[in-house]
């Protein structure tokens, strides 16, 4: 297994600051029903400190100890969540555990950052490396898999560990930051590949790492001429928010052109805070996109990712790609079948703009890269017609160039015949018996009938 080096250059924002099942998939799980003891309002009680991103990366909840005192109801299961943390670590800021808010897997916040013991459980078909990110990994640390891009993992560290990670085999282990010569070894490779014209930088979660630091490995990657474009991967506009400080921003836009792509899964994320971090970036000139992970009893819910896509492009950030769930070990539980997938996109397409539809892709294993999984649109082809159908399910052929036979006329509904009719060029259309659209196209007919001037010279009327 990879291991990243001790760092030779800066500490990492940890070391700086100090210490630190059974049931069908897409269903939630059953949560027992216990006496819950009320959640303390932490920022309430921190004031003076609460908006100062390195006093929330110390005051971390790092130990089960510290997790029982928040979230007293965990109590009775302090043996197994021990075994669950000395596997894979635990990181909640405080920020973030302020959003949970019911103590138990009924509330998406508390899935995704808080130990279940489903995480031991793990069935032959899931590994520590599904990706065989080791495998592409010409250097330590950078991962070449595509011809014309490489990602960097840059760092170990993450404010907040999330239980669905895909490098829970690495992330948290071992809190440090790549050090001087692996930079070089990396640059190198680089200037020795002029084709990776794309480098993503990547951890763990870069923003976690102090400013300089950052912008020496930012500044060691825009050396290489050949590189056109960055990116940088991070949860923190989610977790911590408030570390997208002025200083941060000013330093990033040196290093245009620059993306970044965050990491929104649930609507309860997008709060005020989250919302004034993406802006920030958003105002200084960076793109910004979400990669959702489809997580079983979080947000596998057609109505979930809607609300969240609606909300990403409200503060700007658009949403990229919605991901099937890795075969990592530790995550079995929160995995759904690809159908449902299928079916948010199918729920998606027609319901919200383009802009707010993400791709939804399987990183595949054993290294095979993203690939795009949609509903299937194609209804049948032959030499002279495509047979697609639409959201609605209208149904429609699409002459092929060359094609010189009379266009067909609208049928009336029930008169278009099948698939086949379309295909050959003898039907065009085949509607679906009640649509909103279709009732609403009947009312503008009406209307045109009786207003005989309706026409297109309308839209420039005074």
């Amino acid at each position: 297994m990879y291991q990243m080096s001790n760092p030779v250059m800066e500490n990492s924002a940890s070391d700086v600051e100090g210490d630190q099942s059974s049931q069908p998939p897409s269903t939630p799980r059953a949560v027992v029903n216990r006496p819950q003891t009320p959640i303390t309002p932490l920022k309430s009680k921190f004031p003076c400190d609460w908006n100062d991103w390195k006093w929330q990366i110390k005051q971390r909840i790092r130990s089960l100890s510290q997790l029982v005192s928040y979230l007293p109801s965990l109590k009775d299961n302090q043996a197994e969540l021990e075994s669950v943390i000395a596997k894979y670590p635990m990181a909640i800021t405080p920020y973030y555990a302020s959003l949970i808010q019911k103590p138990d897997a009924s509330d998406p916040i508390f899935q995704m950052c808080v130990p279940q013991a489903e995480e031991l459980f793990n069935p032959p078909c899931l590994s520590e490396d599904p990706l065989e990110e080791h495998e592409d990994m010409p250097v330590p640390g950078l991962v070449h898999r595509y011809k014309d891009r490489a990602l960097l993992i840059a760092t170990t560290t993450c404010s907040a560990y999330c239980r669905h990670c895909t490098r829970k085999r690495i992330a948290g282990t071992k809190e440090c930051t790549i050090s001087a010569r692996r930079l070089q070894q990396v640059t190198d490779y680089l200037l020795s590949h002029p084709e990776i014209c794309d480098v993503i930088i990547s951890g763990g979660d870069p923003l976690t790492m102090p400013t300089n630091v950052l912008e020496t490995i930012l500044a060691a990657i825009r050396s290489v001429e050949s590189v056109q474009i960055i990116r940088i991967g991070t949860r923190v506009p989610v977790v911590l928010p408030m570390r997208i400080t002025d200083e941060l921003v000013q330093m990033l836009r040196k290093y245009h052109p620059l993306w970044i792509n965050t990491h929104f899964n649930h609507p309860n994320e997008l709060t005020e805070e989250a919302a004034t971090a993406c802006e920030k970036l958003a105002d200084a000139g960076i793109p910004l996109g979400n990669q959702t992970v489809l997580l079983r009893g979080v947000n596998d819910d057609p109505m979930i990712i809607e609300q969240l896509c609606r909300g990403l492009i409200r503060i700007r950030v658009r949403p990229y790609y919605m991901y099937q769930c890795d075969l990592v070990r530790g995550v079995e539980h929160f995995r759904t079948p690809l159908s449902r997938g299928i079916e948010i996109m199918e729920y998606l397409r027609g319901r919200v703009s383009g802009i707010a539809i993400p791709n939804f892709v399987v990183d595949t294993p054993h290294g095979g890269g993203k690939i795009p999984v949609m509903p299937n649109y194609v209804v049948s082809m032959s030499p002279t017609h495509t047979v697609l159908r639409n959201y609605e399910g209208l149904i429609v052929n699409y002459p092929e160039p060359g094609f010189q036979g009379v266009p067909a006329a609208v049928e009336k509904q029930g008169q278009a015949g099948g698939v086949w009719e379309l295909a050959c060029g003898r039907s065009s259309v085949i509607g679906p018996g009640e649509a909103n659209r279709g009732q609403r196209r009947r009312n503008i007919i009406e209307k045109g009938k009786k207003t005989p001037k309706f026409e297109h010279s309308y839209l420039f009327d005074l």
